[in-house]
């Protein structure tokens, strides 16, 4: 008979409004797991950074900050918050410097290690507080974070209805800009990780791409066992 497994790790990876958030969400709300959103993380970084007047090349002024932070995890409902010093970032992260920061800053392999072993821990968060399993999403989950998910997604869209959906967000960063950025930099580029699901979402309606990937979940969740 086949056994669901003991902890299930779900990667959706990719660039501005391809769709990775809110179908994110919308797993963990349909499943028993954790949300975390490595974007809001990143983000959060940026914010603390700019507040205490760093810029993203003064890399020893980065590092030095880095190495004062206290990161830990605030669980509500099913999605994980990093805290910086026991405190939540609020609507600063979405502000318009943060926006126009967060891709240099995501860059610095200063920053990006500094989050490594953070995200990692994820998973002992979500199994600490009961969870069947953990849906992280971001550019590098399935390529650098976790490569040996149980399942890997890949999102993406035409550049101009991700324009579109970034509007409608009221979000003004260039989604262009973002991709330039987040792909070409040296340290854990934005790319399509070899044996991802691959899953083009121009044409898809949320709720169709949602369905596609939670299909998959619900069978590693569930499986059906063999025929007698």
């Amino acid at each position: 008979m086949g056994t669901s497994p003991s902890f299930l790790l779900v990667a959706i990876d990719g660039g501005a409004a391809s769709g990775k958030s809110s179908t994110a969400r919308a797993l963990a709300a349909r499943f028993p797991l954790l949300h975390v959103d490595t974007g809001a993380h990143y983000r959060a970084i940026t914010a603390e950074m700019l507040r205490k007047g760093v810029t993203p090349g003064d890399l020893s002024g980065v590092e030095s900050a880095l190495a004062g932070l206290r990161l830990g995890t605030r669980v509500t409902g099913s999605a994980a918050q990093m805290e910086i010093g026991g405190r939540i970032q609020g609507d600063e992260i979405r502000a318009p410097d943060v926006n126009a920061a967060v891709s240099h800053f995501a860059a610095l392999p200063a920053v990006r290690t500094a989050l490594l072993h953070y995200q990692r821990g994820q998973v002992e968060v979500a199994k600490s507080h009961g969870f069947k399993g953990l849906v992280m999403e971001g550019r590098d989950i399935g390529s650098v974070i976790f490569p040996a998910a149980d399942l890997r997604f890949f999102l993406h869209a035409d550049p101009v209805e991700r324009a579109r959906r970034r509007a409608q967000e009221g979000q003004l960063d260039s989604v262009a800009e973002r991709d330039r950025l987040d792909s070409s930099r040296k340290t854990a580029p934005l790319t399509c990780p070899p044996g991802a699901i691959d899953i083009d979402s121009t044409h898809l309606t949320l709720d169709q791409v949602v369905d596609r990937v939670a299909t998959l979940v619900a069978v590693r969740l569930n499986p059906v066992p063999p025929a007698p």
